[in-house]
């Protein structure tokens, strides 16, 4: 072995001292202008393996979503509730989904799939719900997400002390949690479109245990919250008022969705018009729900169906002269609501005639009657049923007699937001109306001040209001008559023997094509008895900067619905080889 090793050192060193003095010989030949050359076409053919190398790169690399980046926009509202059990306007809901996730979400065809939840199973008698918690949900302050979380949300929901919009969707629900991970939910009766409940967002318990039902509309949490969504609140600025004016939301780098934008900046403003101003002058780089006409700048214009259903309902209890069917028929003939489309929305919608949006009842037929027609038409019904013009103009009706006597007035209020185009909406609407002998007084509200000091007591005679109707198309909420006081959403108060068991049978059904079947024949019941004066529907358009991907408008129940894949967003991108892609 040693004489191996021996020769081994010998052999290699011959063969370094001859390749050594071949390299000397040929340093003797070579000029210094030789090496030159040598040396420039060594460093070209090194810049052309670089250039072709990279080329082979540049076109198999596919452009792919980066993190960071910062989008800005702006809302013509002020959040009261970022809370999911008490948000009840369109700024509450569109901050709210995006601090808070539930056990499912809503992805951009409007199916369901898991969110905080890692699956769930379904009973064969369609009554247990049982759902396992996926191991990454956390909240912003990194406590993880529990079954206890989600038992406390959904009591808490359904406790009438709190008043959520939302209890409504848990009655007659009764919750196990089985262990950390897994909680499960029974129904005394089937009801299909239950899955829909699970988007509702969780609130930490630990955060929320010591706040008491009365408490918990007026808490300072509701505007700096902490919840398990995409995005976490990191910033909020106030007026002198101590109005929230900004807010900030930084993308979280731990949970069950991971967004690609850094942050989300929200900025409000007190109109429309000075929204569309800051679009204009590049302070925000998107908004929902303004004119499209005069922008400045390149953007992006987004349009969809809206899932909204714009009506006046009528107050019985407030004003008794909308008990009389013929005089909701009257106004509801007077109304042009064509013009509304054309001169409120720009074309941007489509006029109803009935609870449900138009996507969902097929088309409907243009009214070609003009407005003295219309005029005539509405008159005619009131005085088949008794009415006159009385020497103002203003028609009026005797009931009763002796001492019970009375003359009544078509005199009432309209009370709606003070929104530019609903209040639009409501002149329009006044002006039809009073073409056949109504006194209406206009009241316009601010949109906090109206859910809270008008919606919720019903202190209206008739309230311009829209209606967010679901993808599951479920009219309970908006049309049982066990809804009519708060927090139900029934504000025509309306109460039909027939319509209530049609609509609670139709929860049950879990069949799509019957389920729509079900609930055009609950419309069309609920549009004879004139229960409202249904409008239109707008269509949902969103301005967007052009660099923003990731973004497109599926099925959009509710604005707030553009956010549900708002973690799929990106402004930034990147090239990568195909097999390091995700």
């Amino acid at each position: 072995m040693a004489s191996l090793r021996a020769f081994l050192r010998a052999f290699l060193k011959n063969r370094t001292t001859r390749s050594l003095q071949k390299l000397e010989a040929v340093s003797v030949v070579l000029k210094p202008s030789d090496w030159l050359v040598i040396g420039f076409f060594g460093v070209l053919m090194a810049f052309s393996t670089a250039s072709m190398l990279a080329s082979i790169s540049l076109a198999l690399a596919v452009e792919v979503p980066a993190r960071g980046g910062t989008y800005t926009e702006g809302l013509a509202e002020s959040p009261r509730f970022i809370n999911p059990l008490l948000a009840i306007s369109d700024t509450d809901r569109d901050l709210t989904v995006l601090v808070f996730s539930g056990l499912l979400r809503a992805k951009q065809d409007g199916s369901l799939a898991p969110d905080l939840a890692e699956s769930y199973t379904i009973s064969d008698d369609q009554l247990t719900y049982t759902f396992t918690l996926n191991d990454r949900a956390r909240f912003h302050d990194g406590t993880p997400v529990t079954a206890e979380d989600v038992a406390f949300t959904v009591e808490a929901a359904g406790n009438p002390n709190i008043k959520s919009p939302r209890q409504a969707d848990w009655e007659g629900v009764s919750i196990t949690v089985v262990n950390p991970k897994t909680i499960s939910f029974t129904l005394k009766s089937p009801y299909a479109p239950f899955l829909e409940n699970m988007t509702l967002g969780i609130l930490p318990k630990h955060i929320w245990k010591n706040v008491t039902p009365e408490e918990f509309p007026f808490s300072t949490i509701n505007a700096n919250p902490i919840g398990s969504g995409p995005y976490k609140v990191t910033d909020l600025k106030r007026n002198s008022s101590g109005i929230p004016t900004e807010y900030r939301f930084t993308g979280v780098s731990e949970g069950t969705r991971i967004p690609y934008i850094q942050q989300f900046i929200f900025k409000i403003y007190a109109n429309g018009d000075d929204l569309k101003n800051a679009l204009n002058k590049g302070e925000v780089d998107g908004a929902h729900s303004i004119l499209t006409t005069n922008l400045v700048g390149a953007h992006a214009i987004n349009e969809a169906v809206l899932g909204r259903v714009f009506s006046v309902f009528f107050n019985q209890s407030q004003n008794k002269i909308f008990a009389e069917t013929a005089v909701r028929k009257a106004l509801n003939t007077a109304v042009d609501k064509d013009a509304l489309v054309s001169t409120v929305l720009r074309g941007h919608g489509s006029v109803i005639d009935g609870p449900l949006p138009p996507d969902s009842i097929g088309n409907i037929v243009k009214d070609q009657r003009s407005s003295d027609t219309r005029v005539a038409e509405a008159q005619a019904i009131l005085v088949k049923a008794g009415w006159k013009a009385g020497e103002d103009g203003i028609f009026i009706k005797t009931v009763g007699s002796g001492k019970k006597k009375e003359v009544q007035r078509l005199s009432f209020s309209l009370s709606t937001s003070n929104v530019p185009e609903l209040k639009r909406t409501a002149e329009l609407v006044a002006e039809d109306w009073k073409k056949i002998g109504a006194e209406v007084e206009l009241k316009f509200f601010d949109q906090n001040d109206l859910n809270v000091g008008v919606i919720r007591p019903r202190k209206y005679d008739a309230l311009l209001f829209g209606l967010v109707v679901g993808r599951d198309l479920d009219l309970f909420a908006f049309w049982h008559s066990s809804q009519r006081n708060d927090p139900g959403l029934n504000i025509a108060l309306y109460a039909n023997v027939e319509a209530d068991k049609k609509l609670t049978a139709l929860r049950t059904l879990a069949d799509p094509s019957l389920r729509l079947e079900r609930a055009r024949s609950i419309a069309k019941d609920i549009t004879n008895d004139t229960a409202a004066v249904f409008l239109y529907t707008p269509y949902f358009v969103y301005v967007t900067p052009k660099n923003l991907g990731g973004m497109t408008l599926g099925t959009i129940a509710n604005p707030s619905d553009r956010f549900n894949t708002a973690d799929n967003w990106y402004l930034k991108t990147e090239r990568i080889w195909p097999i390091f892609r995700k």
